[in-house]
């Protein structure tokens, strides 16, 4: 059967449907709401001064990649272009969060306050994704790519933390606190988090990288609720579990939460050390581990990839692996071993005045520049 209102009835029945709408979006506000931590970030910015003899090296290398690498938009993945992209890898002029992060970090590092607020809000034109950080981005086509990273995303919002602790502000608190709710109702439910999050197809990852147990920046989130320390507690107890022993005393790989199991596969050598790393912040980095590192650093043979059982999986160097075992003995005030380790990092830097890429890191014949090593090297810079 058919009813038909009369025209003051239909508007009424409108204005009530308005209001419910109206009602509806000012709850979806109030939920979307987040408080941030009572206590002010601490922790984040560097206090030692271990690198100030290196000041020539690390501004050469700042005059390179402001030069090479940075843009408007981001920072070039490679300092070369590639005329083909590939699915699997950023390459070429292609951009990543992740470097966006740690340019971030820098100028937040080196006081460069309007730099730093310019850069994030470009950072967010470029990589938001519905809150999230799109792990890469292609200035060619300007193809945003749906996922994040889980440890991208907290690298920047680190940075934002490193800026409020820094200046003695309140300026990024409440959108770093945000986007953190962001990641915790998609990477980070209920303690679990995971690599990535898909905003379209609103599916998430099962498996976490240990190298994304940013736990120094989890902890400042989570540590003034019962829930939060319960979901922290979680996090420490899979990552430290990832222990292979002490014949190899670093890291396995990730971790899958459905089988409740550890990946047997090889190490990335820089994903290994990020997690060595984010366990030296939090002061619970075994004496197994750092001894290994101190003979790799003294030997310099820190190779580039190992199996679970020690042996080199990919052979050659890099100046990234050297800057994160100097930012490991940073974190362990061992002045020595830092400047052993960043000893290594300049040896890799390129130094002729008549090259496109002298003052980066990086091959003189072929000019491959990666801007995951340069930036690696030039926050390690300034511990």
């Amino acid at each position: 059967m058919t009813v038909t209102y009369s025209k003051p009835l239909r508007r009424y029945w409108w204005l009530i449907g308005l209001l419910i709408a109206l009602m509806g979006l000012s709850g979806c506000r109030q939920q979307t709401t987040v408080k941030p931590p009572k206590q002010a970030p601490s922790g984040f910015v560097v206090t030692t001064n271990y690198a100030a003899d290196s000041k020539q090296q690390r501004q050469r290398l700042a005059n390179f990649i402001k030069r090479g690498l940075l843009t408007k938009q981001g920072l070039y993945t490679n300092y070369l272009d590639t005329a083909k992209r590939t699915t699997a890898t950023a390459s070429g002029h292609e951009m990543l969060s992740e470097s966006s992060g740690m340019w971030l970090q820098y100028l937040a590092t080196t006081h460069q306050w309007a730099q730093f607020r310019q850069f994030y809000r470009q950072t967010k034109t470029t990589f938001d994704e519905k809150g999230l950080f799109s792990y890469r981005y292609d200035p060619r086509t300007k193809k945003r790519y749906s996922v994040n990273a889980t440890l991208d995303d907290l690298r920047v919002i680190r940075a934002l933390l490193t800026y409020d602790e820094a200046r003695q502000t309140t300026h990024y608190r409440q959108e770093a606190a945000q986007r953190y709710q962001t990641l915790a109702q998609t990477t980070i439910k209920n303690g679990h988090l995971v690599d990535y999050y898909d905003v379209h197809s609103h599916k998430a990852a099962t498996t976490a990288s240990l190298a994304y147990f940013d736990m120094q920046t989890l902890k400042y989130f989570e540590q003034e609720t019962k829930s939060g320390r319960q979901a922290y507690h979680k996090q420490l107890i899979v990552l430290k579990g990832g222990y292979l022993g002490d014949v190899f005393p670093l890291y396995a790989k990730s971790y899958q939460w459905t089988t409740a199991t550890y990946s047997s596969g090889n190490l990335n050598t820089s994903e290994a050390l990020e997690t060595l790393l984010h366990l030296a912040e939090i002061k619970q980095l075994k004496a197994t581990s750092r001894r290994w590192l101190i003979q790799r650093v003294t030997k310099r043979d820190l190779a580039n990839g190992y199996t679970t059982s020690g042996t080199v999986s990919v052979g050659g160097e890099s100046a990234a692996n050297y800057a994160l075992a100097a930012a490991i003995f940073a974190q362990l005030h061992d002045r020595k071993h830092y400047q052993l380790a960043m000893k290594n990092v300049w040896r890799l830097q390129v130094d002729q005045a008549d090259s496109a890429i002298d003052g980066g890191i990086g091959d003189v014949k072929t000019k491959q520049v990666y801007s995951y090593s340069n930036l690696t090297a030039l926050n390690a810079a300034f511990y």
